[in-house]
């Protein structure tokens, strides 16, 4: 059967009619509540979820994600771009492949995402933290805008944090609050896993949001989102130019290498001026998309995950 013709009648199954008292039909819904199941796996960790805070926290996010359609639909759309290069290097790192679901949860897979509280990139690194893990802030350069940099850059903070917790998930939730904040209220109220501490709604929520998406990515069919191949945004293959001497104008060093500024931007966005200044002795790489991978027509489009698309 079409899988399409699958979705509607699953869809016509779940039609919820409330009439008046007079029998005539009010509202028409398709909502139903997303399935729970007895316990997820986040970061080589099991969570029951039959205690009432366990199941209604993760259920809270299930219900968020599947009704936010725009948001995940996006990152789904997004991952098979960017899910290519974030895997090998967290595999690389040593962290578990959940990991790869904090970038979502982090930044929607939004390479020019900025916070309130400036920090910025997939990852969303603070100012404090790139620098003391070594990535280069200034005018012209911000590292926690290069992909490969700052993944790096998150998974050093989440081992570092893992040597100290024993736990992947109050690793990551110490990725949003902070390492003192996450130890201080282990310490104040007799816990030794950040799942089960009181803490404000941003954190708490963090953890639940992770394995909620995880287990959507996983099936998203199952939760409603039905994408085809052509829909998700491809995958690019790149040159990589390494620059030793100063880049006076970026967009004549855009146009000689076949694209805009503009473009050139798209997929090195650490360059934050219109030059490149070279310290002696000092490179930079510099990504050039291959022009054939540009247009929707030409690029090969691979899919990276079969179970996100329906054809």
């Amino acid at each position: 059967m079409n899988r399409y013709i699958l979705l509607l009648l699953i869809a016509l199954i779940s039609t919820i009619n409330i009439y008046s008292q007079n029998g005539i039909a009010q509202i028409n819904a398709i909502s139903a509540s997303p399935y729970i199941p007895q316990y997820v796996e986040w970061g080589g960790e099991k969570i029951m979820l039959d205690r009432y805070d366990m199941r209604e926290r993760f259920d809270r996010e299930m219900v968020s994600f599947c009704y936010g359609h725009t948001n995940t639909l996006m990152v789904i759309k997004r991952a098979n771009r960017y899910f290519p290069i974030l895997k090998p290097i967290i595999e690389e790192m040593g962290l578990p492949d959940d990991f790869i679901y904090l970038a979502v949860i982090e930044s929607s897979l939004n390479p020019r995402a900025q916070s309130p509280a400036k920090a910025v990139g997939m990852w969303q690194i603070m100012p404090a933290t790139a620098k003391e893990y070594g990535l280069e802030i200034n005018d012209n350069v911000d590292e926690r805008y290069n992909i490969i940099k700052s993944t790096r850059v998150a998974c050093k903070y989440l081992k570092k944090a893992y040597e100290k917790y024993g736990s992947w998930i109050t690793a990551a939730a110490s990725y949003n609050a902070g390492q003192n904040r996450i130890s201080t209220e282990m310490t104040r109220q007799l816990q030794s896993h950040a799942i089960d501490l009181w803490l404000n709604d941003e954190t708490s929520r963090y953890m639940f949001r992770l394995m909620a998406i995880k287990m959507i990515m996983e099936n998203p069919v199952h939760y409603g989102f039905a994408i085809r191949s052509s829909q998700l945004y491809p995958q690019m293959r790149f040159k990589e130019i390494e620059v030793t001497n100063t880049i006076s104008d970026l967009s004549q060093f855009a146009m000689d290498n076949g694209i805009s500024f503009s473009q050139l931007k798209d997929f090195n966005l650490w360059l934050r001026s219109r030059k490149l200044p070279i310290q002696e002795g000092g490179s930079y790489i510099i990504l050039i998309p291959y022009i054939d991978d540009l247009f929707y027509s030409t690029n090969p489009q691979e899919v990276y995950d079969r179970r996100w698309v329906i054809d």
